[in-house]
């Protein structure tokens, strides 16, 4: 499984569509019933599960453009993929001003959902190791720099930023070639 998939849609029907095709895809899906529920994801425990958002542009409440807003306002940089069953070019040209990173017209064909997930996280994945490798020029890379996907791990880079926000020394052991530095 790639990264998770958040689903943004006030429409329940929609929504279960859009969950069993990504899930189809072999993503994991986090499904949210609107723009609150959606930025409440990006800012709770489960945002860096997040790997690309599916939003509808109209919903009630705070609708997409508004989710846009907000995630450039925090910060949140996570590949867009909007969708909308009203497709002008009006709303296409708005929406990537906001930051989307693609455009899709409800009901969009299985095949070009895959398509804009995989250009998403494609696109995502090189601009993460481009990151990656000037902090790493510049000496500046940091706990977020770890790739990793194991329960184990996750334990070790916890006790790892406890280690680093004290002063007392710490003794790292390990066999030699395996990265202790």
């Amino acid at each position: 499984m790639t990264g998770s998939i958040l689903i943004v849609d006030d429409d329940p029907v929609q929504r279960r569509l859009l969950e069993a095709a990504v899930t189809k895809f072999g993503h994991g899906a986090i499904v949210a019933d609107g723009g609150e529920a959606g930025l409440g994801v990006l800012d709770g425990p489960n945002a860096r599960d997040v790997s690309v958002m599916i939003l509808d542009l109209v919903m009630p409440g705070l609708d997409g453009i508004g989710v846009l807003k907000a995630m450039r306002e925090r910060g949140i940089h996570v590949p867009v993929i909007v969708q909308t069953a009203q497709g002008g070019i009006e709303t296409v040209v708005s929406a990537m001003r906001h930051g989307a990173f693609d455009f899709v017209v409800k009901p969009a064909s299985p095949d070009r959902l895959q398509t804009a997930i995989s250009n998403a996280l494609k696109v995502e994945a090189v601009e993460d190791e481009m990151k990656r490798t000037s902090r790493r020029r510049g000496g500046h890379l940091t706990f977020k720099d770890l790739i990793t996907h194991s329960p184990a791990m996750d334990r070790v880079i916890r006790l790892g930023q406890k280690a680093a926000a004290s002063n007392i020394p710490i003794l790292i052991e390990g066999e030699s070639g395996v990265g202790k530095e």
